[in-house]
């Protein structure tokens, strides 16, 4: 089913975790594989309402609420980032700082990348979209990605096919894992997880990568 209004609950619980700005991005597993993204500035009831929610169609979503650590306070900032490239299409919400994301940022500029915004979450975007042409796998490229990046962060990435949570090495950034009927959720706050009703299953253990595809995790 969509699940743009599910998310949009999800992000009603977690608000307390960014103020700033907020967005939505889905896609389906079964069609064009399309996907459609709303962000703006401002709380979730405020950038959403019951027209866009029901323009945004897809059973496979990622959602995020910001608060400024790295990078003004823009519309252009505000998450999930969206990537097209030579393999599809990329959505990811990171929370999380790096260490090394001005070294990073630099190399990538050298090799003729072109940034949107001026956060963090980007760099990971484009070094797991630069990877994956080289592997075989998305969880291979996030593991080559995760290789160079340094620091805290837990990202949740919506590929093609799959839904992939991600726990920085030292688990720093919480991560969990829930369940309603036949869905799988990953949040950053099991309250997330009670606003929609879902099951908390676990954390995601630091170092981990889960993916869940349409059969299963």
């Amino acid at each position: 089913h969509d699940v743009a209004r599910t998310i949009y609950y999800g992000l009603f619980a977690l608000q307390h975790r960014g103020q700033e700005s907020c967005g939505i991005a889905v896609t389906d597993t079964y069609g064009e594989r399309k996907v459609h993204s709303k962000k703006g500035l401002g709380l979730v009831n405020e950038v959403f309402d019951e027209e866009s929610l029901q323009e945004l169609k897809g059973n496979l979503g990622v959602g995020h609420v910001r608060y400024s650590t790295a990078g003004s306070s823009s519309r252009e900032n505000a998450q999930p980032l969206v990537l097209n490239y030579v393999k599809g299409t990329l959505g990811m919400a990171h929370n999380g700082n790096l260490l090394n994301a001005v070294e990073l940022r630099e190399e990538l500029s050298y090799t003729g990348a072109i940034f949107q915004t001026t956060i963090d979450s980007e760099v990971i975007a484009y070094y797991i979209a630069r990877e994956r042409v080289r592997t075989k796998s998305v969880e291979e490229a996030i593991m080559k990605t995760a290789e160079k990046i340094k620091g805290a962060y837990g990202l949740v990435i919506a590929s093609p096919r799959k839904l992939i949570g991600v726990r920085d090495p030292l688990g720093l950034k919480p991560l969990c894992l829930g369940k309603r009927d036949d869905s799988y959720i990953i949040a950053s706050e099991s309250c997330a997880l009670t606003a929609i009703g879902a099951q908390f299953l676990r954390d995601i253990k630091p170092g981990e990568i889960v993916t869940i595809t349409r059969e299963g995790i």
